[in-house]
């Protein structure tokens, strides 16, 4: 039989990943709170870096899952890691399916469930013909499966779309029988297979509900104690292993509910969601463009922005804690304390399978996209949109800029453009005409607290850095299409700001419609209430926005580190 691979669940992921926004757009069960593709993503990315020991690997599954779906999921995959091969795939499959139905309190038809039912159903047939399954046989039926989830629950029958968490199991199970699929055919887009049931109707309406949702772990006092938190909450997920119970559960009280778990035994992690705040914040936008904008998570924007501002992110990945993480979904305060605490930190470039089913996504969705790429310098992600886009747009409708830049001059031309955009430009050609223009005339620079971080990464000398640190050298770069330049070196904080305001004096006699990115790092306070007033007073009238620096940047860089972006004249630029 043939064997089954690390490489399989890794193309699952990666075949998932790429789709997880579309996930989230139509997330409405059970409620609209539009998380289900990130808490798919963060709850299998164990999957990305198995251990040798799959028992290893299912526990860390199993501990750092979120949501709804994503402890579903992590209770099925933790058992389907016991497979080894195709002719063991049916019976952890079947194990695994019973285990996540055990999981949930109320486990409902119309779910990923049914999804797990299926494959349950379809995989002895399939594996029969070995040595390589039966695969477009068995994904039809699991396609057919997802279609049939509107007619088990009323509220996605209501928005008219297909269940998301059904959706992603799919997703995942393409990409994880990929490997014996023909590579000379593509993977069909979601959209030709469920046409007419991934997008919410504009009718579709959800109450708000007021309640958090939460994930925590608790090692539990006594076995009773673990039926006392079956009854403590709705849509419960349970998952009890070696003494712990991993929970997953709406509740109105999150404080009164932690206290409750602390009396039954000790809580080792808790986490909590607003599901009103997310629940009022999944608005897609339901207007036309004349052109999506596509960027990469390297700018710093993040998922709220993108979201709000109706654009797409593609993420590069952060190595941490033995995880790797999209950049957007990692804690920041979590990795800038791993950082000081000279824990090792690495990045990532997602893979090409990967970043292909990004750009079969934005292409499947939007009609016209326009890609702003990090810099060729920085990356390879311009080779290779170039190369996918040679082989699978004819037509041309993806339009892609090599931007030259990254971090916060990417994220500032992005934002801008998006806006653009979003309030009706008339056509695509006068959004793109403004992006170029845009790259033109933005320019960054980065200040950096501590050069021991870039040797870290492999991009300094180490004895350079500690030379550096050791006279309290802070330099300051120019991110630029050839390569990040150093235009400076500076003491302390201080002297940092006087640089940044004498570069931005130039802009004073027509500051109006300028925007500017302060860009923080583990310093959020002292960019706010420092560096901000300071170019408020230099630039009165230009429009300040404050963000965090993007994770990549700040995995190279390092705590402490802060930048400002600037494109003068913003509002000048959006004319024709």
């Amino acid at each position: 039989m043939s064997p089954i691979t690390p490489r399989h669940f890794q193309a699952g992921l990666e075949r998932l990943t790429g789709w997880a926004d579309l996930l989230d757009a139509i997330n409405v069960f059970p409620v609209a709170d539009g998380d289900t593709g990130r808490n798919l993503v963060l709850s299998l990315a164990p999957l990305r870096m198995l251990a040798d020991a799959p028992r290893h690997t299912a526990r860390r599954l199993l501990l750092g899952a979120r949501g709804n779906s994503g402890n579903i999921a992590a209770r099925f995959f933790s058992g389907l890691l016991m497979a080894d091969s195709l002719g063991a795939l049916p019976k952890s499959v079947r194990q695994a399916a019973a285990d996540a139905r055990k999981a949930i309190q109320r486990p409902r038809s119309g779910t990923m469930l049914s999804v797990f039912d299926t494959l349950a159903a379809s995989l002895p047939a399939a594996v029969q013909t070995a040595p390589a399954p039966d695969v477009r046989q068995l994904l039809d039926a699991l396609a057919q499966t997802v279609l049939d989830t509107p007619n088990h629950l009323t509220k996605l029958k209501q928005a008219g779309v297909v269940d998301a968490g059904a959706l992603g199991i799919y997703l995942f199970f393409e990409g994880f029988f990929s490997p014996w699929l023909d590579s000379t055919r593509p993977i069909r887009p979601p959209q030709e297979r469920f046409d007419g049931y991934l997008t919410v109707s504009a009718s579709f309406t959800d109450p708000p509900e007021t309640a958090w949702c939460i994930d925590a772990v608790v090692r539990l006092n006594t076995r009773q104690a673990e039926k006392q938190l079956r009854d403590s909450g709705d849509s419960l997920v349970l998952i009890s292993e070696d003494g712990l119970a991993k929970i997953h559960l709406h509740t109105p009280d999150p404080e009164k509910w932690r206290q409750t778990a602390a009396a039954l035994g000790e809580v080792i992690s808790f986490s909590g969601d607003d599901m009103q705040r997310q629940m009022a914040a999944f608005t897609p936008r339901r207007h036309p463009t004349a052109i999506h904008v596509l960027t990469d998570a390297a700018g710093s924007v993040t998922r709220a922005d993108a979201r709000r501002l109706g654009m797409t992110l593609l993420d590069s990945y952060i190595c941490l804690n033995n995880r790797s993480l999209p950049e957007t979904r990692v804690d920041a305060e979590t990795l800038y304390a791993a950082m000081r605490a000279g824990q090792p930190v690495s990045t990532a470039q997602a893979s090409d399978y990967e970043r292909h089913a990004g750009y079969q996504s934005v292409l499947a969705r939007w009609e016209r996209v326009l890609y702003l790429c990090v810099g060729s310098v920085y990356t390879g992600n311009y080779r290779t949109v170039m190369a996918w886009k040679a082989r699978h747009d004819p037509d041309n409708r993806l339009t892609v800029i090599d931007t030259g830049t990254a971090s916060g001059r990417l994220g500032l031309i992005a934002t801008a453009t998006a806006r653009l955009a979003g309030d009706g430009a008339p056509d695509a050609d006068t959004i793109i005409r403004f992006a170029r223009r845009a790259v033109d005339r933005c320019d960054e620079y980065v200040f950096l607290d501590r050069l021991k971080y870039l040797a870290a990464g492999g991009r300094l000398s180490r004895s350079r850095a500690f030379f550096g640190d050791t006279f309290r050298v802070k330099p300051v770069i120019r991110p630029l299409a050839t390569g990040a330049e150093k235009v400076a070196a500076v003491k302390n904080r201080r002297a940092q700001l006087d640089f940044a305001l004498e570069r931005l004096n130039a802009l004073r006699s027509n500051p109006a419609g300028t925007m500017v990115m302060l860009e923080f790092s583990d310093n959020r306070q002292w960019v706010a209430e420092t560096v901000r007033p300071a170019i408020d007073a230099l630039l009165p009238g230009a429009e300040i926005i404050l963000q965090p620096l993007s994770l990549t940047s700040g995995a190279h860089m390092g705590p402490g580190t802060w930048a400002v972006a600037f494109l003068p004249g913003a509002d000048d630029e959006r004319k024709p």
